[in-house]
């Protein structure tokens, strides 16, 4: 009995917040550490923190959106309608315009419509998809003189091509200011090979489960930035993989977001007599931006999908921060309200299952209620593992589960398998390594764990000697060593952008 007393009264003692010797290396006072005890009794105090992360790209400002302190600049989104530059500013560049913007540079140039024609063929069609002026055969001398001092064939360069176990092919590219950016190659032996392009350096979403989104916003790309992506995967791989038949905006960057570009890229990719993709074909993806949503729906034809992965407001509020302006309820209503105007028309709903936060039969019953009057499939994906995210991916049984009871409510519905993630190409694993700049959002009260808590306050000390300290006081309480993970935890703080394998 005596020894039980005096091990209560060490258990008290460690989890009150004692004082703690001076740490090994001074760092600033919001970096200090925040004790077992204080995380115990006041979950809900915590530091100040941005959302989503802000936009940098430099184009015209719009309309700034506030969430809880941090500015949100949804209007900022690239331009299509002007024919893009390159670098220098003095050459446009050839990708990056619609046929008729084509024809038209090409006969204020003093030539003849049929020799723009002949260009957008040998640019995108015939199996030469151009990258110079030397492959442009059978065009004038004198045409090719003007091209090659005034137009510039590429707009992104080749860095690396990794291949995964399954076949996928991850392609980095470096653009002309030096930033990278990846593109997704899918072979399927069913002969349906799919290219996922970029349309943005990072993201300013902060979806919690995506490496892209945590990385915040560089740049938005042109439109001959996207579609050079497409041309690069027809070039490079049409003779190993077969013909690429489907295209997907579902590489790094929320699409709508730099809607103008993206839009006028798709448009030059499903031209007849150039790339030649069929509209049908082409998938752009979002987060829900409910207004470029309506525009895209109201300007094209492609296939749309809708990053669910919730069904309720209050997970989708934490996984994706982007329903605090645009709700659930809005986003749902107006795909209702806008199909009505579209004929033999469905939208993809993905919904990437989370272990424990979005995969309950709850969650299924709430999902068929959820699209009931809205044409749909719905695509289930398996969360895909990365070092910028504290999820777990749910298990096949029980999302054979959750299909089962979609299935059985008569919702069309499928499971798509992890391709490419041995190289870090599979949904939600782009980027580059270290390059983690949004934070981790606070989980709801629900799902809070003392562990999870502990876990989500250490992810923010950067300083390796305090967080070593730190951790050392977590694995001093029993209580809390069952739920950190150590190397998960430095996985996450200290990624060594240089090695390719982060394994500890």
């Amino acid at each position: 009995m005596a020894a039980m007393e005096m091990g209560c009264v060490w258990i008290r003692r460690m989890l009150r917040p004692i004082p703690l010797p001076s740490p090994p290396v001074a760092i600033p006072l919001y970096e200090n550490p925040v004790f077992y005890n204080f995380l115990k009794r006041q979950p809900n105090k915590l530091l100040h923190r941005r959302l989503i992360s802000t936009a940098t790209a430099p184009s015209t400002p719009g309309p700034l959106v506030s969430f809880d302190g941090a500015s949100f600049d949804l209007g900022c989104v690239g331009s299509g309608d002007k024919v893009g530059t390159s670098k220098q500013g003095s050459k446009v560049l050839l990708k990056g315009m619609r046929y008729t913007e084509l024809e038209n540079w090409v006969q204020s140039h003093g030539y003849r419509p049929g020799q723009a024609l002949m260009l957008w063929k040998r640019l995108y069609g015939n199996d030469i998809w151009a990258h110079g002026c030397e492959e442009l055969e059978g065009l004038n001398r004198d045409f090719k003189k003007m091209l090659n001092e005034n137009a510039e064939f590429k707009a992104l360069s080749l860095k690396n091509m990794l291949t995964a176990s399954d076949g996928t092919k991850k392609i980095l590219f470096t653009l002309e200011d030096g930033l990278v950016i990846e593109t997704v190659v899918i072979p399927s032996d069913r002969g349906r090979n799919t290219v996922c392009v970029s349309s943005q350096v990072g993201c300013a979403m902060n979806c919690q489960f995506c490496y892209t989104g945590r990385m915040g916003l560089t740049r938005h790309l042109t439109a001959a930035e996207i579609v050079e992506q497409a041309v690069f995967a027809r070039r490079l791989l049409t003779s190993e993989v077969g013909s690429i038949t489907n295209v997907v905006f579902m590489g790094m960057g929320e699409p709508l977001h730099n809607v103008d570009n993206v839009i006028k890229a798709a448009d030059i990719m499903v031209h007849e007599q150039g790339l030649h993709f069929s509209p049908r074909k082409v998938t752009v993806s979002t987060s829900g931006l409910v207004p470029q949503l309506k525009r895209f729906l109201h300007e094209s034809n492609y296939a749309l999908a809708v990053s669910l992965n919730a069904t309720t407001d209050e997970v989708r509020n934490w996984i994706m921060p982007i329903n605090r302006k645009y709700k659930l309820g809005l986003l749902l209503q107006t795909l209702r309200e806008e199909l009505r105007l579209k004929s033999n028309y469905k939208v993809l709903f993905e919904y990437v299952m989370l272990a424990g936060v979005n995969d309950s039969i709850e969650d299924a019953r709430r999902l068929v209620d959820l699209v009931q009057g809205i044409p749909c499939k719905i695509n289930l994906i398996s969360f895909n593992a990365h070092s910028g995210s504290q999820f777990r991916p749910t298990s096949d049984e029980k999302m054979i589960e959750f299909r089962n009871l979609l299935a059985e409510a008569e919702c069309i519905v499928f499971m798509r398998p992890s391709r490419g993630d041995d190289q870090m190409a599979a949904c939600g694993q782009l980027g580059k390594p270290g390059a983690i700049q949004a934070p981790l959002l606070r989980v709801p009260e629900k799902f809070q764990k003392l562990g999870t808590l502990l876990f989500f306050h250490l992810t923010r000390v950067k300083n390796s000697a305090m967080l070593m300290y730190m951790i050392n006081i977590a694995r001093a309480t029993f209580y809390i060593i069952k739920f950190l993970d150590v190397k998960q935890l430095l996985q996450i703080v200290y990624v060594n952008p240089e090695k390719k394998n982060h394994n500890f």
